[in-house]
Order: C-alpha cells, then structure tokens, then sequence
C-alpha cells in the first residue's frame, strides 16, 4: 500500500502571500497611472493568478484593458514579484512542525496551485521549504488547472502518491472542487482568501490552525 499523500495549495494554504501580491499587482498597474488598490479588493482573485488579478484590478478602476496590453503587464508583475520574493511572505503557524510530524510517519506532500509553477517553485525554494514535496505543480503545469480533477490527479501522478490514499488542503473554491471533482477528500482553512466562509464551500473537515493537521486527522479522512 502507498503511503498517504496531503496535498496542499499554496497561496493562503501554506503561505501567506497577500502582501507580496498586492505589492506586485500595484507595481504593475502603476505603468497604467492607475492608483493602488488594496488587499480587501482583491482578496478573493488571489489563488486565481495573476492575469485575473490584473484583469480586476483594472476593472475597478474603470479602465479599459486590451488584449494586446495584457502580455507586458503580466511580465511586469512576474519580473517584479520574482525580484522581490520572498518579501513579507511567510509559512502559516504550526505549518512547518505539522509537516514534520506528517514526514516523520511516511506521508508524502505535495503542491498543488494555480500560481505559475516557476514562481510556485523560486518562492518555496527561497523559504527553504522544496525539499517536504514530492511535486509540485502550477496552473500552467498541464493543460487544466483547478479545479479541473486532472490538476490535482497529475500532482498525484507525480508525487507518486495513489487517489485513493490523498487528501487536499485549501483555502478556496477551487480546492474544495478539484478535491471533490477527483474524489479526494477536502480539508479547508478559514485563514486563507476566500471571499466567502470556507463551511459554504462543503469541504469534509475545517481546520483553524495547523496543530490540528496531523496523521490521525489524515486517517481519519481516508478511512471515512
């Protein structure tokens, strides 16, 4: 039998990125001479990427953005957030002793994110913390991202971990769908930047900090 897998999103899952986006997002429409916006305006398009954050913020402001616009935006967040990450970023408390202990009794970790994979990859390398997972995967990893089941089944795949012995961790919609679309159990935080509370989205079991994710909890899931 395999050993267990828990996959994990990344922004607003494993780290709180929020400040580094926004600073990023602000940078870029900076060139547009479009005013700041702030984390509350966003919250919800974190986790989303950062064509949709740009997207958005442009929207709130009023203006127009064209196609052809988009390219050098989106080259102008990912030069700047890469220079600058880590930043302020920062894994969530308990994350990394709950990690261990999960590691400490075989399991397998992976990542699962819609952030582009480079940038998913440079930001835990730079935090020390590539070398927990197995795999990890970003929205422009495979054709589909969440939560489409073939994300989160690829990053299975990878890790080499089986469907029948993983479960997913997040903080939003799309990591509760991609869990129930592949036929995985779900467990969400309340931490993260959903725009509504985590229990409307039907996970399998919340939990509020990361002393709570340990391997009887994980047992548990798979066994039920």
């Amino acid at each position: 039998m395999k050993s267990p897998l828990v996959v994990f999103d990344l922004d607003g899952t494993l780290l709180d990125t929020h400040a580094d986006l926004v600073a990023s997002l602000n940078h870029t429409i900076a060139a547009l001479d479009l005013p700041p916006v702030s984390y509350d305006d966003v919250t919800h398009l974190v986790g989303n990427g950062a064509q949709v954050m740009i997207e958005r913020a442009c929207k709130l402001h009023g203006y127009t953005l064209s196609p052809e616009e988009l390219p050098a935006l989106l080259q102008r967040f990912i030069a700047h957030y890469t220079e600058t990450m880590p930043g302020a970023t920062q894994p969530y408390p308990g994350l990394l002793a709950a990690m261990d202990a999960l590691k400490g009794q075989g399991y397998k970790l992976a990542v699962c994110t819609n952030k582009m994979e480079g940038l998913a990859r440079t930001l835990l390398e730079r935090l020390g913390l590539t070398h927990y997972f197995e795999a990890i995967t970003g929205g422009d990893t495979f054709t589909v991202r969440k939560p489409h089941a073939e994300h989160l089944i690829g990053t299975i795949e990878r890790a080499g971990g089986d469907l029948s012995r993983t479960i997913m961790i997040g903080d939003s919609v799309n990591d509760i769908l991609v869990a129930r679309n592949a036929g995985v159990p779900s467990v969400a935080v309340p931490f993260g930047y959903s725009d509504v509370g985590v229990e409307t989205l039907g996970p399998n079991r919340i939990i509020y900090h990361y002393d709570e994710l340990t391997p009887e909890l994980v047992e548990g899931l798979l066994a039920a």
